[in-house]
């Protein structure tokens, strides 16, 4: 990839910038009643129900009501949303920062696979934390796969986007921190990078492939 040709990014949205942590939500699960959650659900392998409400297929209370049918009886609605949204950790201000610099020197968009319950908290947290109701000021446009009907890694997702935004492959980078999800990219033709999220964070990664201007 040649930095000078690098008009567009795509983000991904947790772990790259959102911090996360899918244990939490793992364990969440076990103390209501589910002993081996993360064989439902994990990073990188999920289960229908989840890709089911990941591409809106499903909503939320389908999605809750699914759940419940693994839970003793006793486990109420609020509970099972709570320990769904415990992996949703913080937003540095650092990488707010970041997003307003990037939006002044590239055409600057969101890709997340999502749902509606985590966008609903992410938002409250984000109120909480720093005082905004949205991302939708830091990025030209936000996609989530709950409102395409679609997800990465799938490579419609990602021709959609470049369709939409009237973005050429070839002088587009995308960033995530899921290994499936580039592989995606690259079959869309985007330039694409995998963040390692245990070696740096998305300032050093932007630091260190020079696209972070001055």
């Amino acid at each position: 990839m040649v930095q000078s040709t690098i008009k567009n990014i795509i983000l991904d949205f947790g772990g790259v910038l959102l911090n996360i942590d899918y244990n939490k939500t793992i364990e969440a699960f076990k103390q209501l009643g589910i002993p081996h959650f993360e064989k439902m659900y994990a990073q990188l392998h999920q289960t229908d129900l989840f890709n089911q409400f990941e591409k809106g297929e499903i909503s939320k209370e389908q999605f809750i009501e699914e759940l419940k049918s693994f839970l003793p009886t006793n486990i109420t609605d609020d509970a099972i949303v709570h320990a769904w949204n415990a992996m949703l950790l913080n937003f540095p201000k650092e990488r707010l920062d970041l997003l307003l610099h990037l939006k002044q020197n590239y055409n600057l968009v969101l890709l997340s696979n999502t749902n509606f319950i985590h966008i609903e908290q992410f938002n409250l947290n984000l109120y909480s934390e720093h005082g905004i109701s949205s991302l939708k000021p830091f990025f030209q446009t936000i996609y989530f796969s709950c409102e395409m009907g679609m997800k990465k890694p799938d490579i419609e997702i990602f021709l959609e986007v470049c369709l939409k935004e009237d973005f050429l492959p070839s002088e587009t980078l995308f960033i995530d921190d899921s290994p499936q999800h580039i592989e995606g990219a690259l079959r869309a033709g985007i330039n694409a990078y995998l963040l390692d999220t245990k070696k740096e964070n998305i300032i050093e990664l932007l630091h260190r492939l020079q696209l972070i201007k001055k």
